[in-house]
């Protein structure tokens, strides 16, 4: 299906079922990062293979085999960054019962934001009414993982109680639209999560985020970027990937990074009830459930509909299993992403 969750009507029940005890209560413990709410927004245009086979040199056939991809959302002008963001964080905080004045903070990951300053977040914080303080994260395709990481860290050191995390992007603006190789992968939107603080003992039992687990190597910036930008306007401003050397390193680091966490917690990958990787590429995504033997029905996918949004992807997986309804307290989620850097890093969290 579809989503467009920016407004309340229709969702599931809420997630956080447990009141919060937040990190100045007494009780013995650990101040936990509680999943809250979820939301997300995908823009109105949906343009299919067949559409894009119209302009460029390729068909859904050629599409769907190499990547699982059969449509993809792409914003019109006023779909800005911002404007998808708030959308998705208006409906995170709706979805978790509360309003703006909870938010201690935005961290909103884009490598296509809509100025250079000020960060999107804060175009963000106003829309809302928010207080607090906010900043943009660059990180590609992993910045929802590494943001998410950011506001555990906030949460637990005690400097916020309520976090939003997004991630916004509109990868329409930086393609290439007459390089079939990259132009078919990518689409627009947002996803966002509120983080409220909670507590737990310490132990892998606990609610909230329980470890996140973060990675880069620079000597292969190369095989994935952006060729310039403010400061180099003279270049083409288009995203450059060697797909096969991608994808290599895709499988093989997305899987170290989801053993990593498991390893951390003491916990089984047989303990996890959804993985939800980076809507990148169904091959990619194949190979990493083969490697770590979880069966198709426990991961979360949305490529197919969404196509790749880069740090928008996990964050609108997570909001389109929470509406079908997928998600109850207790599970035990594993996020995972990869992107250009190389970035990539894993995070596990139980509702």
């Amino acid at each position: 299906m579809d989503l467009a969750m920016d407004t309340a009507p229709g969702l599931p029940p809420r997630i956080d079922a447990v009141p919060d005890a937040g990190p100045t209560a007494a009780a013995p413990g650990r101040v936990r990062a509680l999943l809250a709410g979820i939301g997300g927004y995908l823009p109105e245009t949906v343009v299919t293979n067949d559409e894009l086979a119209r302009s460029i040199e390729t068909s859904d056939a050629w599409i769907r085999e190499r990547t699982g991809i059969a449509q993809r959302h792409l914003a019109q002008p006023h779909e800005t960054c911002a404007f998808m963001a708030t959308r998705a964080a208006a409906a995170a905080l709706a979805d978790a019962g509360t309003t703006a004045a909870e938010v201690d903070a935005i961290l909103l990951a884009t490598a296509t934001p809509d100025e250079a300053f000020p960060a999107t977040a804060l175009r963000v914080q106003a829309a809302l009414g928010a207080g607090g303080f906010g900043f943009d994260l660059s990180a590609a395709c992993s910045g929802f993982v590494y943001a998410l990481s950011m506001a555990d860290s906030l949460i637990r050191c005690g400097q916020a109680r309520g976090v939003l995390v997004i991630g916004s992007e509109v990868y329409s603006r930086i393609l290439n639209w007459q390089d079939r190789n990259t132009c078919v992968l990518f689409g627009d939107g947002a996803g966002a999560v509120f983080l409220r603080a909670g507590q737990g003992t310490g132990s892998g039992a606990d609610r909230g985020i329980l470890s996140t687990h973060l990675h880069a190597d620079g000597t292969l910036g190369d095989i994935l970027y952006v060729d310039g930008a403010v400061g180099q306007p003279e270049r083409s401003g288009h995203l450059v990937m060697q797909g096969k050397e991608v994808f290599r390193h895709a499988v093989v680091r997305l899987a170290e990074a989801v053993e990593e966490a498991l390893a951390a917690n003491g916990l089984d990958r047989r303990d996890v009830d959804w993985l939800v990787p980076h809507q990148a590429n169904q091959r990619i995504i194949d190979a990493i459930r083969k490697r770590l033997d979880l069966p198709p029905e426990r991961v979360v996918l949305t490529v197919a509909r969404h196509a790749n949004t880069s740090a928008a992807s996990v964050p609108l997986a997570l909001a389109d299993a929470h509406a079908r309804g997928l998600l109850r307290p207790g599970q035990l989620v594993l996020l995972e992403a990869l992107g250009g850097g190389l970035t990539w890093g894993s995070a596990l969290v139980r509702l």
